[in-house]
Formats: structure tokens, C-alpha cells, sequence
């Protein structure tokens, strides 16, 4: 989810009143959280930047090695409302050390894969770590630090999905290019080690207090304002990813950019999201219609520039940068529509969203893969900024009211 910092759906039921009477707040285990976010985000997010060597190193096409966000999409998209529900009676440090031990597993399995199966094993492994620390992760820092410090505490671990956003695309197309993209992986399976060792040595013991449930989910699904919201939540980002995927191959093939200058086009598309998560939180505060609907119509407007006028490679760059802020401002607005129309059900309904939205990334990449193999990486743009487009009017038509 980079994409990936929407709401969650736990196995525990969480008490309020405990927790704030914790007195000593774990803000180890808070960082070792964000630690893992960093991590899973930074793997997810690599093959964007490493897609040419990879299929050309395997003996693939780069449709057919885009795949590879496919595999890991679908498995997130099961693992996020299920984890909990699998592991419910597992003490819950446990589960995020199972989890944080699967990313190291994906990593070294892609570094040394030798074939697409090889390569799709690992994004697989790696779809059941991040949906199953998507679906936990915020529910748990309610169990490590009292009601009052929770946005502070979401802010950190939320700080390890702006650092990948930045540096993951541009450090792996830089890397991948001096070292080859094995290395690239072989950095992610370190720094997964680190925030593995980092979470063995803080978080506490959190046995499980409840048991999870598929009920309040189809409960959630039959208000018709959710099921809006996660129609935009599907446009969005098959459509997101079904341009952002091909990204490399377009730059290198349209404005015919080089590698250096791609890395730092991805830089800027990294940093751009960094201040778009900002301002949407802004703007969201203000109007929510507004920040649900004009991010998606950003990424519109950026795709077409890209499509009839990507040959510049000014244009370009500073479409790709404000798409990235377009798309950084994305799950505030989106999180915050599902919340206000589910108010009594909100992990529920993050849950929905974030299998919502893996399902999403799938659609994009398969049929971006699609249109990229049979009528050119340019057609994977076409389709990205009209189903932003349309995301935006659905917004506009059916979106949040001022009061739900």
C-alpha cells in the first residue's frame, strides 16, 4: 500500500480504560513497529525501480515481471482481514516476530531467485508479512501506550511508510544499477533483520483478549456509503498501479531518461508523497470531499500530462513529483471517509479497506501488465488517469457529506 497505512482489524478487543492507566509507555516496541512498516514498504515498493534488470535478468517480459506486485497485492489482500483471525489464540509479539521473519524469508528469496516461480514464491511470503502487519500493527500500539499518547504513537510508526516512500524507489534503481538488483534485496533482508532484533528486544508480552470475527465485517459492507468509498478505494488504486508499476520503462523509453536521472525522478516522486500525506491531512481536515476528491485528480492530470506530453523530460519529471504528492495525500482522505461512515465499526472498516485495496494493486498490475505487453507502456497511463478520473467524479457525485 505503500501503499499500505490505512486502518487495521485485530483479534484482541482492546480495553481503553487499561490503556490509560499504562504508566510507562513502550516507545521501543512503538519504533520497533515503525522499524517493520520501513521494511515492508521498502520491499514492496522495489520492484518499480528494478523492473527493466529483473525481467531482462530472468528471461521475462516487464509486463510479465510486474507480477510480482500482483502476487504480493493478492496475498495482502487475504492475509489483512484474516491474520487476526488465524492467530487468535498466539501472543501478539509472537505473530509480529512470525511476520517481521517472513520479510526477511521474501527478501533473500528474491535476491536469489533463478526463475519468475522463484521470485513469485518470495512476493508471496511477502503479501502474508504486510497484510498481517497492516491488520495488527495500529491495533497494538493501543496495547503499548495509553489512549492519550496514541497519535503520537501512530505518528512514528507511520514515519517508517514516509521514509520507504522516499528512499525506497530511488535507492533501489540507484543500487540496482551499481550492484545489480539482487543487492538491492539483499539491503532490504538487512534492514528487515534490524527491525527484527529491535522487536525482540522491546515489545512485551500482549497474549491475546479476544476472538476475531467475520460478522462485523459483512455488517460494515451492507452501508451504502462504504461500499462507495471502497469503489473509489478499487479505482484509485488499480489505477495507480496500474501507471506507477511501468514507471521506469515509461521514463526510459519515452523522455529516454537515464538511470541517474530516473533515481532521482523516483526521488522526487518519494519526497512529493511525503508532503502530500501532510497537506491531505490539511485539507481533510477542513473538507474531506475536497481532499478525497482532488487527490485522485491530481494523479489524472499528471498521468496525461505524462501520456501526450512525457517526450519532454521536464514535463516528465514534475508530473511524476506531483503524482506523488497527489497519491501521498490518498489513504488520509480515504481513511478518514471510512472512519467517519463507520464510526462504531472502524477497524472493520480499515480492515475492508486495506483488502480493498491490495485487491486493487492486483487488478492494476495484472491489467497494466496487459495493455504494457500488447499496446505499449503509454497505454498503462491512459488507463490510469481515467479510472482517477473517474474515482474523482464518483467523489464529487457520491462522496462524504459534512456530516454522515
Amino acid at each position: 500500500m505503500a501503499e499500505s497505512s490505512t486502518g487495521v482489524i485485530d483479534a484482541t478487543v482492546l480495553n481503553p480504560a487499561e490503556s490509560d492507566e499504562r504508566t510507562e509507555p513502550a516507545w521501543g516496541a512503538v519504533v520497533s513497529l515503525a522499524l517493520g512498516v520501513f521494511g515492508l514498504v521498502t520491499a514492496e515498493f522495489l520492484p518499480a525501480s528494478l523492473l527493466t534488470p529483473m525481467a531482462r535478468d530472468l528471461g521475462v517480459s516487464e509486463g510479465i515481471a510486474g507480477q510480482a506486485v500482483t502476487a504480493t497485492a493478492i496475498v495482502g489482500a487475504i492475509a489483512a482481514p484474516t491474520m487476526a483471525i488465524i492467530t487468535r489464540r498466539m501472543d501478539r509479539r509472537l505473530v509480529m516476530w512470525m511476520l517481521s521473519s517472513f520479510l526477511i524469508v521474501s527478501n533473500l528469496l528474491a535476491a536469489f531467485a533463478s526463475s519468475l516461480p522463484m521470485l513469485l514464491l518470495a512476493r508471496v511470503i511477502l503479501g502474508v508479512a504486510l497484510g498481517g502487519f497492516w491488520a495488527m500493527s495500529a491495533a497494538m500500539a493501543l496495547r503499548l501506550v495509553s489512549m492519550r499518547l496514541m497519535p503520537r504513537a501512530m505518528s512514528i510508526i507511520l514515519t517508517g511508510v514516509s521514509l520507504a516512500t522516499v528512499t525506497a524507489a530511488p535507492v533501489g534503481a540507484y543500487v540496482g544499477d551499481i550492484w545489480g538488483w539482487r543487492t538491492a534485496f539483499m539491503i532490504a533482508t538487512i534492514v528487515g533483520g534490524l527491525a527484527l532484533l529491535v522487536q525482540l528486544a522491546t515489545i512485551p508480552r500482549l497474549p491475546p483478549v479476544g476472538v476475531a470475527s467475520f460478522r462485523t465485517l459483512l455488517e460494515v459492507l451492507e452501508r451504502p456509503s462504504i461500499r462507495v468509498a471502497l469503489l473509489v478505494v478499487l479505482l484509485v488504486a488499480s489505477g495507480h498501479f496500474a501507471g506507477f508499476t511501468y514507471v521506469r520503462p515509461f521514463l526510459e523509453k519515452v523522455p529516454l531518461l537515464h538511470i541517474e536521472t530516473i533515481s532521482l525522478v523516483l526521488l522526487a516522486y518519494g519526497i512529493g508523497g511525503f508532503f502530500g500525506n501532510i497537506v491531505g491531512g490539511i485539507v481533510a481536515e477542513r473538507s474531506l470531499k475536497a481532499a478525497v476528491a482532488l487527490a485522485p485528480l491530481l494523479i489524472a492530470v499528471a498521468a496525461a500530462s505524462m501520456l501526450f506530453l512525457g517526450a519532454s523530460p521536464t514535463i516528465a519529471a514534475a508530473s511524476v513529483a506531483i503524482w506523488g504528492f497527489a497519491f501521498g495525500a490518498v489513504p488520509v482522505g480515504l481513511q478518514s471517509w471510512l472512519v467517519r461512515a463507520a464510526p462504531d465499526q472502524a477497524e472493520s472498516a480499515g480492515g475492508l479497506m486495506v483488502a480493498t485495496f491490495q485487491i486493487a494493486i492486483a487488478l492494476g498490475a495484472v491489467f497494466g501488465g496487459l495493455l504494457v505487453d500488447n499496446a505499449g507502456v503509454a497505454s498503462a497511463f491512459a488507463y490510469c488517469g481515467a479510472a482517477t478520473l473517474l474515482a474523482a467524479i464518483v467523489v464529487f457525485a457520491r462522496g462524504p457529506k459534512s456530516v454522515e
